[in-house]
């Protein structure tokens, strides 16, 4: 079994922190992951990519070819469309769908609307308004990832939650418990096809 997921958004959104609990959790359980890290620019603002591969068996390289993610998970709509190339025929898109504009020719919203609609397997909610529902406005990254959970497959929702557990634990109790509330409310939202 494998997974091959390409994770993106904006600088400062969370997105290395969504690699970083995914690679918790497929350490945790035995799965062999291998990570590229690209940051467009290394300062907020600027766009931040990841490709992950999970897989119970051996893994040669880190860089997802075009066509074969299986999953692009992405904290903002416009950055999941510039992967769109990478994504399999069968692949899922799971995304914010808010914009973060920060560029001058950042596309209209119903430009990207009308690219969601052509494709087959998409999820999105405004995860920032769910993370403040949640309680906290700055798990909006763990919401993302519950929304995604049931499309990782290869590591299980529990797995998840323990990886937030662990990774941020030194953040304190009320830390950990924000983000697991975060990551639940996203994992609510998610309708499997």
């Amino acid at each position: 079994m494998k997974k091959d997921i390409i994770l993106c958004g904006v600088g400062g959104q969370g997105i290395l922190s969504i690699a970083t609990i995914i690679g918790q959790a497929a350490t945790q359980t035995g799965i062999n992951l291998k990570q590229a890290e690209v940051h467009g620019m290394s300062q907020r603002g600027g766009d931040v990519q990841s490709n992950l591969r999970l897989s119970t068996d051996t893994i040669y390289s880190d860089l997802i070819p075009q066509g074969a993610a299986d999953l692009i998970i992405s904290m903002e709509p416009m950055e999941a469309l510039r992967y769109l190339p990478y994504l399999a025929k069968d692949g899922v898109v799971v995304t914010s769908n808010q914009p973060f504009v920060n560029i001058p020719d950042y596309p209209a919203t119903d430009k990207l609307d009308e690219a969601y609609r052509k494709l087959p397997h998409v999820v999105q909610l405004d995860i920032e308004q769910a993370a403040r529902e949640a309680g906290n406005a700055r798990s909006s990254n763990m919401v993302l990832l519950g929304m995604a959970a049931p499309y990782i497959n290869i590591i299980g929702v529990e797995q998840l939650r323990q990886a937030i557990c662990t990774i941020f634990a030194r953040k304190g109790e009320a830390v950990v418990e924000a983000n697991i509330r975060a990551f639940d409310a996203g994992l609510k939202q998610t309708v499997l096809p």
